[in-house]
């Protein structure tokens, strides 16, 4: 059983090496702004489906996670509305911006490198009118709602919201809001270790980036779990 399982651990560990090498070979068949349809090549399927898992909850994106009511006389209730802030998909910056649990602020509030604070300040309308995300004001110029026309509340004549969101990074594995993608399936094709990948962004991050950040995210935790074999 011992031999047996030497085997199986050396065939995996090959096949992670392999994995490494192969990843140069993407060709895009389609893109645009929100769907992406890559053909992976010479890649396993076991890889491949890592690769497509990672692209769908894996990497980290904006969601509001926190939200601070400070006047609310609508027909909502306020964990209600909290949860519909939750879910509205917010354009992500990783270059400026690093996960609560990475930030070396160690605070549970965190700071200006780990979270976003956005706001609504309805006033009180003389007649019904719906809220949207275009109310939903952000203090950073690019970590905002990715379309302006999602409904948020409707109020009646004298009713008023007025809150504080905080935004963070997170990922779709703790909770769907940080999904990075919509859709994220894959195919395989006639040929043998040749699959494709079909991404559709929720619009936190560009198609092409969401796939490059899956490569890199699993590159990483491949590496990292090399490390944890070889110490043992």
């Amino acid at each position: 059983m011992v031999f047996i399982y030497v085997q199986e651990l050396a065939r995996f560990l090959f096949g992670l090496k392999c994995f490494h090498f192969d990843l140069a070979s993407i060709a895009i068949i389609e893109e645009d702004e929100q769907k992406i349809v890559v053909k992976l090549k010479g890649i396993q399927l076991e890889y491949a489906n890592a690769l497509r898992r990672m692209c769908l909850n894996g990497i980290p994106v904006f969601a509001v996670d926190d939200v601070v009511i400070i006047e609310n006389s609508s027909v909502f209730a306020d964990e209600a509305l909290a949860h519909r802030l939750s879910m509205i998909p917010l354009k992500t910056d990783l270059s400026r911006f690093v996960e609560p649990s990475k930030c070396d602020c160690h605070s549970d509030t965190g700071c200006s490198n780990c979270r976003v604070l956005l706001m609504i300040d309805s006033g009180p309308p003389d007649t019904t009118r719906l809220v949207t995300s275009a109310e939903l004001t952000s203090e950073d110029e690019i970590v905002k709602p990715v379309s302006d026309k999602i409904p948020i509340i409707e109020l009646a004549p004298g009713q008023k919201l007025k809150l504080e969101a905080y935004a963070r990074l997170g990922r779709g594995t703790e909770h769907a809001k940080w999904n990075a993608s919509n859709v994220s399936v894959l195919t395989e094709t006639d040929k043998e270790d040749e699959h494709i990948l079909t991404i559709e962004s929720s619009g936190c991050l560009e198609p092409s980036q969401i796939v490059l950040s899956g490569i890199n995210e699993l590159a990483n935790r491949i590496d990292d779990f090399k490390q944890i074999i070889a110490a043992l």
